[in-house]
C-alpha cells in the first residue's frame, strides 16, 4: 500500500523545485498538472481551471479533452470555486449537478486557488475509481496549491 503522505512530500518537493525559478503561471500550472498525472495512481485527469469573466475557463491539464467553461456554482469545480473550499467527492454520479466531461471519471477532488482573498481558479484531479481520494489527498493537494499560490505574484494574476 502507498504511503500517501510520503508520496505527496515527494510530489510537493518536486513541484517546489520546478516552479522555484519560473514566474509564469501557465508554465507552472502545466508542469504541476504533468507531475500529478504521472505520479498519482488511478488518476485519469489533472489540471486547472482559471477564474475569468465570472466563470471557470479550462487551463493547463493532462488527460482527455475537458469541458472548456464551467459556470460558478455548477459541477464540482464551479461549486468548489464559489464556496472557496476543497471538495472531495467519492462518487461524482451522486453529486447533484455533476458535469460529465469524461464519462470514465468516478471520483474527484477540487482545491480552490485563492491569492490574497482573490479567486484565481481551481486544481482538479479526477479518478476512474470510486472513493479514490481521502484526507491524505486533501492535505497533500492543499499543500501543493499553497506552494503554487505563494509563487504567484498578484501582478501575474491580474494580467
Amino acid at each position: 500500500m502507498i504511503d500517501k503522505s510520503k508520496q505527496y512530500k515527494l510530489i510537493n518537493s518536486q513541484v517546489r523545485a520546478i516552479i522555484s525559478e519560473e514566474s509564469d503561471m501557465i508554465a507552472n500550472m502545466a508542469n504541476i498538472a504533468a507531475v500529478l498525472y504521472n505520479h498519482l495512481e488511478n488518476v485519469n485527469w489533472s489540471g486547472f481551471y482559471l477564474y475569468k469573466e465570472s466563470q471557470l475557463v479550462l487551463g493547463p491539464f493532462q488527460g482527455q479533452p475537458a469541458c472548456i467553461r464551467i459556470p460558478m456554482g455548477k459541477g464540482v469545480c464551479g461549486t468548489s470555486a464559489q464556496l472557496q473550499k476543497t471538495l472531495l467527492i467519492d462518487d461524482v454520479h451522486q453529486f447533484d449537478g455533476h458535469i460529465t466531461c469524461d464519462v470514465a471519471s468516478r471520483s474527484e477532488i477540487v482545491v480552490p486557488i485563492v491569492v490574497r482573498g482573490r479567486l484565481i481558479g481551481v486544481l482538479d484531479v479526477d479518478s476512474p475509481i470510486t472513493n479514490r481520494f481521502d484526507q491524505s489527498d486533501r492535505q497533500g493537494l492543499e499543500e501543493l496549491v499553497d506552494i503554487f499560490s505563494k509563487r504567484l505574484s498578484l501582478d501575474e494574476v491580474l494580467k
